[in-house]
């Protein structure tokens, strides 16, 4: 199965929040009647808060500034401007196939920032991707992932943080964590690394690592089978 891919806006054209949101849903409803492939949209943002579904009024701005509070899991978080996000709209394989859709998302993250020599990993209990920290210093996230799975479908995704600023995570509790920090490839590399520069490899990633959890298409069942034996294709 080949996934589509559409770069929706990258810098300089950022994306405003609500209008992707009502894309996805139409998405959605397409590929959830089988009536058009999985998509993957990728884009920045023009800079936003979204809060997720266990999002407390604690983790929340303390200027007052506007949130959009959206239907996927985890708490709130940021996006913006030199923030790479991803929304996967997939049909899964089986209703017990989110654990390892999440699994993949992760493993997407963990080789492309590999590409510019940093160690990302999971974290048990916490969502996302992390730099563990040393010598008593803090873990970092350098990437969030949330979503929801409806009728089998998924929208949200990922936001990986290439250069964007870190400074709209000073006014809320992003993720809910008070015992960790947040990080971009940018500064764990040591120079600028935006998004445009990680697009290809993420789409990579995805190409190389989501079909094996994805339910097959009418046109991957319409397609004829070829048929191995002993190394030589009939």
């Amino acid at each position: 199965m080949s996934l589509t891919f559409r770069r929706l806006g990258l810098e300089p054209d950022f994306v405003d929040y609500s209008e992707c949101w009502e894309l996805q849903r139409t998405i959605h409803s397409g590929v959830l009647a089988d009536e058009r492939p999985p998509e993957v949209l990728l884009l920045e943002h023009a800079s936003v808060y979204t809060a997720g579904k266990r999002t407390e009024e604690i983790d929340r701005p303390r200027d007052g500034t506007r949130v959009v509070d959206v239907d996927r899991g985890g708490k709130i978080t940021w996006h913006g401007p030199g923030q790479l996000v991803a929304y996967p709209i997939v049909k899964l394989a089986s209703r017990g196939a989110v654990k390892d859709y999440v699994w993949r998302l992760e493993e997407v993250l963990i080789n492309v920032v590999a590409d510019y020599g940093i160690v990302a990993t999971r974290v048990d209990g916490r969502a996302g991707v992390w730099v563990l920290g040393t010598d008593g210093a803090q873990d970092r996230k350098i990437a969030a992932i949330g979503i929801r799975v409806l009728k089998g479908v998924t929208l949200h995704g990922f936001a990986l943080n290439c250069s964007n600023s870190l400074a709209a995570y000073g006014q809320i509790i992003p993720c809910g964590l008070t015992d960790a920090s947040v990080t971009t490839i940018s500064a764990e590399a040591g120079r600028e690394v935006k998004p445009n520069d990680v697009v290809v490899r993420v789409e990579e990633e995805f190409e190389r690592l989501l079909p094996a959890a994805l339910a097959p298409t009418p046109a991957d069942e319409a397609a004829p089978t070829e048929l191995t034996t002993q190394g030589v294709t009939a």
